[in-house]
């Protein structure tokens, strides 16, 4: 699993090793925060279902660096500060 980390096409894919820092880091507070996997996997391992969602296009960075789901119309999944504010 780690191992794709190190591989160009994942980093390329998303922009950088910043990027992909940045968006499996919103993507795994969205999942611990409740949000549902967007791919079918037989692992609970978030890192796993993030990095799955990742290589099949379910989930982006928009030109803002917020955190977008491919699925429902381009749907943007609340940033983790949105959530907050939101229970408060």
């Amino acid at each position: 699993m780690l191992e794709e980390l190190k591989e160009e096409f994942i980093i390329k894919k998303v922009g950088g090793r910043f990027k992909l820092s940045t968006l499996i880091q919103k993507r795994l507070v969205a999942l611990n925060a409740g949000s549902r996997p967007l791919v079918e996997m037989n692992s609970d391992n978030k890192m796993e279902i993030v990095l799955e969602e990742i290589k099949q296009d379910k989930i982006f960075l928009d030109t803002s660096n917020e955190l977008r789901t491919a699925a429902d119309g381009d749907v943007m999944i609340k940033s983790f500060d949105a959530m907050m504010s939101d229970e408060l």
